[in-house]
Protein backbone atom coordinates (compact mmCIF):
# COMPACT_ATOMS: atom_id res chain seq x y z
CA UNK A 1 0.00 0.00 0.00
CA UNK A 2 1.01 3.18 -0.56
CA UNK A 3 2.24 6.00 1.21
CA UNK A 4 2.40 9.25 -0.01
CA UNK A 5 5.48 10.15 1.78
CA UNK A 6 8.75 12.20 0.05
CA UNK A 7 10.31 9.10 -0.50
CA UNK A 8 13.02 10.55 -2.95
CA UNK A 9 16.12 12.19 -1.08
CA UNK A 10 15.45 16.35 -2.04
CA UNK A 11 11.84 15.76 -3.15
CA UNK A 12 9.51 18.58 -2.29
CA UNK A 13 7.36 15.59 -2.46
CA UNK A 14 4.77 16.34 0.86
CA UNK A 15 1.01 15.84 2.47
CA UNK A 16 -0.59 19.00 2.84
CA UNK A 17 -1.18 18.35 6.42
CA UNK A 18 -2.56 21.68 7.42
CA UNK A 19 -5.55 19.42 8.18
CA UNK A 20 -3.71 16.47 10.22
CA UNK A 21 -4.35 17.50 13.80
CA UNK A 22 -2.34 15.59 16.60
CA UNK A 23 -4.38 16.20 19.51
CA UNK A 24 -7.17 14.74 20.92
CA UNK A 25 -8.09 11.51 18.73
CA UNK A 26 -11.98 12.16 18.63
CA UNK A 27 -12.77 8.64 19.34
CA UNK A 28 -15.74 8.70 21.74
CA UNK A 29 -15.23 6.59 25.44
CA UNK A 30 -17.55 3.38 24.16
CA UNK A 31 -16.82 1.04 21.63
CA UNK A 32 -20.12 1.56 19.92
CA UNK A 33 -20.48 1.64 16.12
CA UNK A 34 -19.95 4.88 14.18
CA UNK A 35 -21.64 5.54 11.42
CA UNK A 36 -19.50 6.77 8.29
CA UNK A 37 -20.01 9.85 6.91
CA UNK A 38 -22.88 9.28 4.04
CA UNK A 39 -21.58 8.62 0.58
CA UNK A 40 -22.81 10.23 -2.79
CA UNK A 41 -24.78 7.32 -4.82
CA UNK A 42 -23.62 6.32 -8.17
CA UNK A 43 -26.51 7.32 -9.50
CA UNK A 44 -25.59 11.31 -9.01
CA UNK A 45 -22.07 10.07 -11.24
CA UNK A 46 -19.65 12.30 -12.06
CA UNK A 47 -16.05 12.14 -13.61
CA UNK A 48 -14.85 11.87 -10.20
CA UNK A 49 -17.84 9.45 -8.66
CA UNK A 50 -18.54 7.16 -12.11
CA UNK A 51 -20.84 3.95 -11.77
CA UNK A 52 -20.38 0.84 -11.93
CA UNK A 53 -19.84 -0.99 -15.63
CA UNK A 54 -22.15 -2.96 -16.74
CA UNK A 55 -20.09 -6.22 -16.48
CA UNK A 56 -18.23 -5.22 -13.37
CA UNK A 57 -18.09 -8.10 -10.98
CA UNK A 58 -16.99 -5.54 -8.32
CA UNK A 59 -19.68 -5.36 -5.20
CA UNK A 60 -19.20 -2.62 -3.08
CA UNK A 61 -18.91 -3.72 0.68
CA UNK A 62 -17.90 -0.86 2.03
CA UNK A 63 -17.67 3.31 1.63
CA UNK A 64 -16.54 6.30 3.44
CA UNK A 65 -16.08 10.00 2.41
CA UNK A 66 -13.63 10.46 4.49
CA UNK A 67 -10.98 10.16 6.24
CA UNK A 68 -8.51 8.33 3.55
CA UNK A 69 -8.67 4.38 3.52
CA UNK A 70 -5.81 2.52 2.57
CA UNK A 71 -5.97 -1.03 4.03
CA UNK A 72 -8.30 -3.65 4.19
CA UNK A 73 -8.27 -7.11 5.85
CA UNK A 74 -10.63 -9.76 6.23
CA UNK A 75 -10.29 -12.96 8.91
CA UNK A 76 -11.93 -16.45 8.48
CA UNK A 77 -14.79 -16.11 9.99
CA UNK A 78 -15.57 -12.84 7.68
CA UNK A 79 -15.12 -9.90 9.99
CA UNK A 80 -13.84 -6.87 7.91
CA UNK A 81 -10.56 -4.65 9.36
CA UNK A 82 -9.69 -1.36 7.67
CA UNK A 83 -6.57 0.90 8.01
CA UNK A 84 -6.93 4.32 8.04
CA UNK A 85 -3.46 6.26 8.57
CA UNK A 86 -3.24 9.65 10.31
CA UNK A 87 -1.89 11.49 6.87
CA UNK A 88 -3.93 14.84 6.24
CA UNK A 89 -6.48 14.14 8.78
CA UNK A 90 -6.77 12.34 12.06
CA UNK A 91 -9.47 9.67 12.09
CA UNK A 92 -11.16 8.87 15.21
CA UNK A 93 -10.63 5.14 14.40
CA UNK A 94 -7.15 4.54 12.76
CA UNK A 95 -7.65 0.86 12.67
CA UNK A 96 -11.46 -0.14 12.58
CA UNK A 97 -13.93 -3.23 12.23
CA UNK A 98 -16.26 -2.21 9.35
CA UNK A 99 -20.14 -3.53 10.05
CA UNK A 100 -22.81 -3.29 8.27
CA UNK A 101 -23.99 0.66 6.45
CA UNK A 102 -20.86 1.84 6.44
CA UNK A 103 -20.31 1.72 10.41
CA UNK A 104 -16.74 1.63 12.23
CA UNK A 105 -16.06 0.04 15.63
CA UNK A 106 -12.61 1.21 16.92
CA UNK A 107 -10.03 -2.09 16.72
CA UNK A 108 -9.29 -3.33 19.35
CA UNK A 109 -10.89 -0.82 21.40
CA UNK A 110 -10.94 3.25 21.61
CA UNK A 111 -7.87 3.31 23.89
CA UNK A 112 -5.75 2.10 21.32
CA UNK A 113 -7.23 4.53 18.87
CA UNK A 114 -5.86 7.73 20.81
CA UNK A 115 -3.28 9.70 20.30
CA UNK A 116 -2.47 12.54 22.08
CA UNK A 117 -0.10 14.57 24.60
CA UNK A 118 -1.83 12.48 27.37
CA UNK A 119 -0.80 9.46 26.11
CA UNK A 120 2.42 10.35 24.11
CA UNK A 121 4.45 8.39 27.05
CA UNK A 122 2.94 4.88 25.82
CA UNK A 123 3.80 5.28 21.99
CA UNK A 124 3.86 1.13 21.88
CA UNK A 125 0.19 0.79 23.26
CA UNK A 126 -1.51 2.99 20.56
CA UNK A 127 -2.25 3.43 17.09
CA UNK A 128 0.12 6.16 15.91
CA UNK A 129 -0.32 6.54 12.18
CA UNK A 130 -1.21 2.42 11.33
CA UNK A 131 -0.15 1.76 7.75
CA UNK A 132 -1.79 -2.22 7.17
CA UNK A 133 -3.81 -4.96 8.24
CA UNK A 134 -3.27 -8.37 7.56
CA UNK A 135 -4.44 -11.67 8.39
CA UNK A 136 -2.49 -14.90 9.03
CA UNK A 137 -3.49 -18.10 8.15
CA UNK A 138 -4.26 -18.90 11.62
CA UNK A 139 -6.70 -15.71 11.62
CA UNK A 140 -4.94 -13.31 14.10
CA UNK A 141 -4.61 -10.09 12.56
CA UNK A 142 -1.21 -8.26 12.46
CA UNK A 143 -1.24 -4.16 12.22
CA UNK A 144 1.91 -2.63 11.14
CA UNK A 145 2.56 1.33 12.29
CA UNK A 146 5.43 3.13 11.48
CA UNK A 147 4.50 5.64 13.86
CA UNK A 148 5.16 8.47 11.52
CA UNK A 149 1.61 10.61 11.13
CA UNK A 150 1.63 13.17 8.85
CA UNK A 151 3.99 11.12 7.01
CA UNK A 152 7.26 12.98 8.20
CA UNK A 153 9.11 11.71 10.88
CA UNK A 154 8.62 8.76 13.46
CA UNK A 155 7.58 9.30 16.80
CA UNK A 156 10.76 7.98 18.46
CA UNK A 157 9.67 4.51 19.99
CA UNK A 158 6.13 4.32 18.11
CA UNK A 159 7.47 1.93 15.08
CA UNK A 160 5.78 -1.44 15.85
CA UNK A 161 4.08 -4.51 14.98
CA UNK A 162 1.35 -5.75 16.46
CA UNK A 163 -0.75 -8.72 16.67
CA UNK A 164 -4.03 -9.33 17.56
CA UNK A 165 -6.96 -11.83 17.62
CA UNK A 166 -9.49 -10.60 15.67
CA UNK A 167 -11.72 -12.60 17.61
CA UNK A 168 -11.40 -11.65 21.16
CA UNK A 169 -9.74 -8.30 20.23
CA UNK A 170 -7.09 -9.23 22.64
CA UNK A 171 -3.24 -7.79 21.54
CA UNK A 172 -1.23 -10.85 21.91
CA UNK A 173 2.00 -9.52 21.30
CA UNK A 174 3.45 -5.97 20.90
CA UNK A 175 7.25 -5.94 18.54
CA UNK A 176 8.80 -2.43 18.90
CA UNK A 177 11.79 -1.36 15.79
CA UNK A 178 14.53 0.33 17.13
CA UNK A 179 15.76 3.05 15.20
CA UNK A 180 18.08 1.06 13.72
CA UNK A 181 15.55 -1.01 12.05
CA UNK A 182 13.21 2.34 11.46
CA UNK A 183 15.50 5.28 11.62
CA UNK A 184 13.78 8.69 11.88
CA UNK A 185 13.09 8.88 7.98
CA UNK A 186 11.83 5.52 7.56
CA UNK A 187 8.01 4.16 6.58
CA UNK A 188 7.17 0.79 7.35
CA UNK A 189 4.50 -0.11 4.76
CA UNK A 190 3.24 -3.75 4.32
CA UNK A 191 3.83 -6.76 6.46
CA UNK A 192 3.82 -10.83 5.20
CA UNK A 193 3.29 -13.65 8.05
CA UNK A 194 5.52 -17.27 7.81
CA UNK A 195 3.81 -18.86 10.16
CA UNK A 196 5.79 -21.77 8.78
CA UNK A 197 9.17 -20.35 9.59
CA UNK A 198 7.81 -17.98 12.49
CA UNK A 199 8.75 -15.00 10.64
CA UNK A 200 7.56 -11.52 9.54
CA UNK A 201 8.48 -9.80 6.35
CA UNK A 202 8.13 -5.95 5.65
CA UNK A 203 8.57 -3.16 3.01
CA UNK A 204 9.91 0.06 4.14
CA UNK A 205 9.40 3.06 2.02
CA UNK A 206 10.38 5.97 2.99
CA UNK A 207 14.15 4.87 2.53
CA UNK A 208 13.78 1.68 0.63
CA UNK A 209 14.52 -1.63 2.48
CA UNK A 210 13.22 -5.27 3.81
CA UNK A 211 12.51 -5.61 6.92
CA UNK A 212 13.22 -9.24 8.63
CA UNK A 213 11.60 -10.05 12.00
CA UNK A 214 11.97 -13.37 13.69
CA UNK A 215 8.98 -14.36 15.44
CA UNK A 216 10.35 -16.31 18.13
CA UNK A 217 13.42 -14.12 19.83
CA UNK A 218 11.97 -10.93 18.48
CA UNK A 219 14.84 -9.89 16.55
CA UNK A 220 14.51 -7.47 13.84
CA UNK A 221 17.02 -6.92 11.22
CA UNK A 222 17.00 -4.23 8.10
CA UNK A 223 18.17 -5.87 4.72
CA UNK A 224 18.91 -4.50 1.55
CA UNK A 225 18.73 -0.89 1.82
CA UNK A 226 21.25 -0.35 -0.70
CA UNK A 227 19.60 -2.60 -3.66
CA UNK A 228 18.56 -0.47 -6.76
CA UNK A 229 15.53 -3.05 -6.75
CA UNK A 230 14.19 -1.38 -3.04
CA UNK A 231 14.44 2.33 -4.78
CA UNK A 232 12.23 4.19 -7.01
CA UNK A 233 13.17 3.98 -10.99
CA UNK A 234 14.44 6.63 -11.72
CA UNK A 235 13.07 9.31 -14.31
CA UNK A 236 9.95 7.48 -14.64
CA UNK A 237 6.61 9.45 -14.09
CA UNK A 238 3.75 7.30 -13.16
CA UNK A 239 0.01 7.78 -13.76
CA UNK A 240 -3.15 7.40 -11.96
CA UNK A 241 -6.15 7.17 -14.49
CA UNK A 242 -4.12 9.39 -16.61
CA UNK A 243 -3.16 11.51 -14.23
CA UNK A 244 0.89 12.57 -13.98
CA UNK A 245 2.07 12.00 -10.54
CA UNK A 246 4.08 15.24 -10.15
CA UNK A 247 4.66 17.34 -6.98
CA UNK A 248 4.19 20.93 -5.99
CA UNK A 249 7.37 21.43 -7.78
CA UNK A 250 6.59 19.59 -10.80
CA UNK A 251 8.72 17.02 -9.94
CA UNK A 252 7.76 12.84 -10.41
CA UNK A 253 6.77 10.87 -7.48
CA UNK A 254 9.62 8.64 -6.20
CA UNK A 255 8.00 5.92 -4.09
CA UNK A 256 10.11 3.23 -3.76
CA UNK A 257 9.63 -0.65 -2.36
CA UNK A 258 5.93 -0.95 -1.31
CA UNK A 259 4.19 -3.84 -2.14
CA UNK A 260 5.09 -7.48 -0.79
CA UNK A 261 3.41 -11.34 -1.29
CA UNK A 262 4.42 -14.04 0.06
CA UNK A 263 4.18 -17.36 -1.63
CA UNK A 264 1.48 -19.92 -1.19
CA UNK A 265 4.83 -22.17 0.07
CA UNK A 266 6.16 -19.58 2.18
CA UNK A 267 9.65 -19.72 0.00
CA UNK A 268 9.29 -16.66 -2.02
CA UNK A 269 8.82 -13.30 -1.05
CA UNK A 270 7.73 -11.04 -3.96
CA UNK A 271 7.98 -7.17 -4.04
CA UNK A 272 8.32 -4.04 -6.35
CA UNK A 273 9.18 -0.21 -5.72
CA UNK A 274 5.80 1.43 -6.56
CA UNK A 275 7.60 3.69 -8.75
CA UNK A 276 8.73 1.04 -11.05
CA UNK A 277 7.85 -1.44 -13.30
CA UNK A 278 9.49 -4.10 -12.37
CA UNK A 279 8.65 -7.09 -9.82
CA UNK A 280 11.44 -8.97 -8.36
CA UNK A 281 11.49 -12.00 -5.78
CA UNK A 282 13.91 -13.10 -3.35
CA UNK A 283 13.97 -16.70 -1.40
CA UNK A 284 12.71 -16.37 2.42
CA UNK A 285 15.77 -18.97 3.33
CA UNK A 286 18.07 -16.65 2.35
CA UNK A 287 16.29 -13.55 4.44
CA UNK A 288 16.16 -15.67 7.10
CA UNK A 289 20.24 -16.54 6.95
CA UNK A 290 21.47 -13.63 9.65
CA UNK A 291 24.83 -14.99 8.00
CA UNK A 292 24.89 -13.60 4.55
CA UNK A 293 26.44 -10.32 3.80
CA UNK A 294 23.89 -7.68 1.98
CA UNK A 295 25.87 -7.94 -0.82
CA UNK A 296 25.44 -11.91 -0.77
CA UNK A 297 21.66 -11.30 0.02
CA UNK A 298 22.07 -9.21 -2.86
CA UNK A 299 22.70 -12.20 -5.47
CA UNK A 300 19.69 -14.03 -4.34
CA UNK A 301 17.16 -11.07 -5.89
CA UNK A 302 15.95 -12.16 -8.81
CA UNK A 303 13.82 -10.15 -11.40
CA UNK A 304 10.63 -11.99 -12.10
CA UNK A 305 9.14 -9.43 -15.35
CA UNK A 306 7.62 -6.42 -16.27
CA UNK A 307 4.40 -5.27 -14.35
CA UNK A 308 2.17 -1.99 -14.29
CA UNK A 309 2.85 0.07 -11.89
CA UNK A 310 1.45 -1.60 -8.49
CA UNK A 311 0.45 -0.86 -5.08
CA UNK A 312 -0.78 -3.89 -3.85
CA UNK A 313 0.61 -7.24 -4.04
CA UNK A 314 -0.88 -10.78 -3.24
CA UNK A 315 -0.78 -14.19 -5.05
CA UNK A 316 -2.38 -17.23 -4.53
CA UNK A 317 -1.81 -21.00 -4.34
CA UNK A 318 -1.44 -21.29 -8.15
CA UNK A 319 1.42 -18.64 -7.63
CA UNK A 320 -0.38 -15.88 -9.79
CA UNK A 321 0.30 -12.44 -8.66
CA UNK A 322 -2.16 -10.02 -8.23
CA UNK A 323 -1.59 -6.40 -9.15
CA UNK A 324 -3.65 -3.59 -8.47
CA UNK A 325 -2.96 -1.65 -11.38
CA UNK A 326 -3.69 2.50 -10.49
CA UNK A 327 -2.13 3.38 -13.98
CA UNK A 328 -4.77 1.74 -15.28
CA UNK A 329 -7.97 1.46 -12.80
CA UNK A 330 -7.48 -2.24 -13.00
CA UNK A 331 -7.00 -4.98 -11.26
CA UNK A 332 -4.52 -7.11 -13.23
CA UNK A 333 -2.22 -10.78 -12.05
CA UNK A 334 0.51 -12.15 -13.57
CA UNK A 335 0.67 -15.59 -14.08
CA UNK A 336 3.49 -18.05 -13.91
CA UNK A 337 4.29 -17.83 -17.38
CA UNK A 338 4.68 -14.18 -17.52
CA UNK A 339 1.32 -13.23 -19.30
CA UNK A 340 -0.35 -9.96 -17.38
CA UNK A 341 -3.91 -10.70 -17.37
CA UNK A 342 -6.45 -7.67 -16.44
CA UNK A 343 -9.34 -9.36 -14.47
CA UNK A 344 -11.59 -6.18 -14.35
CA UNK A 345 -10.99 -2.16 -15.19
CA UNK A 346 -13.30 -0.28 -13.54
CA UNK A 347 -13.07 3.65 -13.21
CA UNK A 348 -14.67 3.35 -9.85
CA UNK A 349 -10.91 1.55 -8.57
CA UNK A 350 -9.54 5.49 -7.90
CA UNK A 351 -6.19 4.04 -6.66
CA UNK A 352 -6.77 0.66 -5.99
CA UNK A 353 -4.48 0.16 -2.99
CA UNK A 354 -4.65 -3.13 -0.73
CA UNK A 355 -5.81 -6.98 -1.49
CA UNK A 356 -6.90 -9.21 1.04
CA UNK A 357 -7.40 -12.64 -0.19
CA UNK A 358 -9.92 -15.23 1.75
CA UNK A 359 -9.25 -19.04 1.88
CA UNK A 360 -12.89 -19.38 -0.24
CA UNK A 361 -11.83 -17.33 -2.74
CA UNK A 362 -12.54 -13.93 -2.22
CA UNK A 363 -10.46 -11.24 -3.50
CA UNK A 364 -10.86 -7.71 -1.18
CA UNK A 365 -9.65 -5.12 -2.05
CA UNK A 366 -9.45 -0.97 -0.85
CA UNK A 367 -9.41 2.47 -2.99
CA UNK A 368 -7.18 5.09 -1.34
CA UNK A 369 -7.66 7.80 -4.29
CA UNK A 370 -3.79 8.86 -3.27
CA UNK A 371 -3.80 11.07 -6.86
CA UNK A 372 -6.86 13.25 -5.66
CA UNK A 373 -4.94 14.42 -2.94
CA UNK A 374 -3.63 18.09 -2.90
CA UNK A 375 0.39 17.21 -3.05
CA UNK A 376 -0.54 15.68 -6.87
CA UNK A 377 -2.65 18.72 -7.61
CA UNK A 378 -0.67 21.70 -7.29
CA UNK A 379 -2.43 21.99 -3.21
CA UNK A 380 -5.24 21.65 -4.52
CA UNK A 381 -7.57 18.61 -3.52
CA UNK A 382 -9.98 17.45 -6.51
CA UNK A 383 -13.25 15.82 -6.34
CA UNK A 384 -12.85 12.21 -5.84
CA UNK A 385 -15.76 9.14 -5.23
CA UNK A 386 -16.02 7.74 -1.47
CA UNK A 387 -12.92 5.50 -0.29
CA UNK A 388 -14.20 2.14 -0.86
CA UNK A 389 -13.91 -1.77 -0.30
CA UNK A 390 -14.31 -4.21 -3.39
CA UNK A 391 -14.86 -7.59 -3.45
CA UNK A 392 -14.96 -10.33 -6.43
CA UNK A 393 -14.46 -13.66 -7.08
CA UNK A 394 -11.07 -14.85 -7.25
CA UNK A 395 -10.94 -15.97 -11.18
CA UNK A 396 -10.27 -19.35 -12.45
Amino acid sequence: MLSSRPFAAGSAVLLATTGLLLGSCSSPASNADTAAPPAAADSTATAANPTAPANSPLQVVAEFTDPQMVGVAVEPGGKIFACFPRWDYNPAYPIAEVGPNNTLKPYPNAGWCMWNDSVKSEPLKHWICPQTVQTDKQGMLWILDPAAPGLKFTVPGGPKLVKTDPKTGQVLLTIPFSEAVAPRKSYLNDVRIDLQNNYAYMTESGMGALVVTDLKTLKSRRLLASHPSMKAEKGLVVKAAGHPMLDLQGKPAQFNVDGIALSTDNSYLYYCPLTGHKLYRIKTAALRDAALTDAQLAQQVETVGEIPATDGLEIDAANNVYLTSFENSALMRRTPAGKIETLVQDDRLQWPDTYSLTADGTLYVATSAIHKTPTWNKGVGQPRAPFRIFKMALPK
